[in-house]
C-alpha cells in the first residue's frame, strides 16, 4: 500500500467528496455527474469490500491504527489491487464527515448503470416496492433496509424521492443497497408501463384491510409507499387497490418507514404460512 496524502481542503478530490455529500438536488447532480457515491464508515466499506466498483479508499494515519480498518483495506486490496488509497489529514475528517467520533474510513463507489438508464428495465416482473416522492433520506434508507430483510429485492424510486445513493440514505440502509436492484428517477407513466404485478397502495382510508389480504399477498405484488406529507399520488391511486393498516383512531397516521415494514413483513408472514 502506497497511499497519497491529502492535507488541504482545496485538494480537487476533497472538493469532489464534499460535493458528493451535499443534500438535495446539489448532491444528486454531483453524484450523477461524477458517476460516484461516497460510502462512509467501516460497515459500508465491509459490505462492498472486494467489489471492483469500490475504486478508491480514504482513511487517515489515525484510521490506520484501527485494526478493523487495516483488515478491511487489506482484504479489498487483495481482491482489487488497483484500488487507489488516500490518507486524509485528520483535521479534514471533521469537514468531510458529520459522523461524530466515527472511524476514519470512506470510499468512492461507481454507481450502477441503472441509475443512469431508467428505461433499461422495460418490464419489472415479480414483487416490487415503489417509493412515491418520499423525501426524508432516513425514511428512504430505513425502507431499503426493511425491503432487503423482507426479500423485496426490486425497489423503484419515482421522481421526487430522495436520491438512493446519497450519503444519508446509504448510512440509514446499512448496506442494503448491495442486496437490491434499484431503479430511480422514473415517472409515474414509466412505472405503470413497466410493473407487471398489481399495485397495492397504502392509504389511511383504503378500500381493503391489510390483515384481510391473504389471497392477494400470496401472489407477486407491487407495494406503493407515498410521500410523508401527501401520501400516494392521485394518478397512482387511480390504478391501485388501496390498503389501510388498522391503527388506533386517536393516532392520525404512521411514519412511512413503519408502514412499509408492516406491509412487507405481513406479506412475508402470509407467504410463510
Amino acid at each position: 500500500m502506497n497511499p497519497e496524502v491529502i492535507s488541504s481542503k482545496d485538494n480537487p478530490l476533497f472538493k469532489e467528496l464534499r460535493l458528493l455529500q451535499a443534500s438535495g438536488s446539489k448532491g444528486q447532480k454531483a453524484r450523477l455527474a461524477s458517476g460516484h457515491a461516497l460510502l462512509e464508515g467501516i460497515h459500508l466499506i465491509q459490505t462492498w469490500a472486494g467489489d471492483p466498483a469500490l475504486k478508491t479508499l480514504l482513511t487517515s494515519e489515525h484510521g490506520l491504527m484501527n485494526s478493523e480498518i487495516t483488515e478491511v483495506v487489506a482484504h479489498h486490496l487483495e481482491v482489487c489491487p488497483d484500488t487507489k488509497i488516500y490518507l486524509l489529514d485528520s483535521k479534514l475528517w471533521d469537514l468531510l464527515s458529520d459522523l461524530v467520533n466515527a472511524p476514519h474510513l470512506a470510499g468512492l463507489f461507481s454507481l450502477p448503470k441503472s441509475v443512469f438508464q431508467p428505461e433499461s428495465a422495460s418490464t419489472l416482473s415479480g414483487d416490487v416496492l415503489i417509493l412515491d416522492r418520499i423525501q426524508d433520506a432516513g425514511n428512504v434508507g430505513s425502507i431499503l433496509r426493511t425491503a432487503a430483510a423482507a426479500g423485496f429485492t426490486q425497489v423503484l424510486a419515482l421522481s421526487g424521492t430522495a436520491h438512493l445513493w446519497s450519503s444519508k440514505v446509504l448510512r440509514a440502509a446499512m448496506g442494503a443497497h448491495r442486496l437490491l436492484d434499484l431503479y430511480e428517477g422514473w415517472s409515474n407513466q414509466q412505472m405503470l408501463s413497466a410493473v407487471e404485478a398489481p399495485l397495492l397502495a397504502t392509504s389511511a382510508d383504503g378500500q381493503s384491510d391489510l390483515y384481510e389480504m391473504n389471497g392477494v399477498l400470496q401472489k407477486p405484488i407491487a407495494w406503493v409507499m407515498g410521500s410523508e406529507g401527501q401520501g400516494v399520488s392521485e394518478e397512482i391511486l387511480a390504478q391501485a387497490q388501496t390498503i389501510s393498516i388498522p391503527i388506533d383512531p386517536r393516532v392520525e397516521s404512521l411514519n412511512v418507514s413503519a408502514a412499509a415494514a408492516i406491509c412487507l413483513f405481513e406479506t412475508l408472514r402470509i407467504r410463510r404460512s
